[in-house]
């Protein structure tokens, strides 16, 4: 809690460059773009109804997800936030993935 908070007094989105938020939970993976001006949730993706074998390529396919829900809203640049998890495994794959998909960050 201590590490996502010192994360969060750093990281802020704007509507031109929202937030790129991940959340880890021990099954699952969700990524949310985030205002943080007006704090509302732009668009979200998570591996719930995804149909891939392993966590690592569920979190892919949710980086392409967002990254193509960001296209839908014409948003190409984003600042992440990878939430006080470690930048490696699922949140690493989700990161290269979305851009790929064509975000920048």
């Amino acid at each position: 809690m201590r590490r996502h908070n010192r994360i969060r007094a750093k990281v802020s989105g704007t509507a031109e460059t929202p937030r790129l938020a991940v959340y880890r939970s021990s099954n699952h993976i969700t990524a949310q773009l985030i205002d943080d001006t007006k704090g509302v949730t732009v668009a979200s993706a998570n591996d719930v109804k995804v149909k891939v074998k392993g966590k690592i390529a569920a979190a892919q396919e949710v980086g392409k997800a967002i990254a193509e829900a960001a296209k839908a809203k014409k948003i190409e640049k984003v600042v992440f936030d990878r939430g006080g998890f470690l930048y490696a495994g699922r949140v690493k794959a989700l990161a290269e993935a979305a851009r790929e998909g064509g975000l920048a960050f």
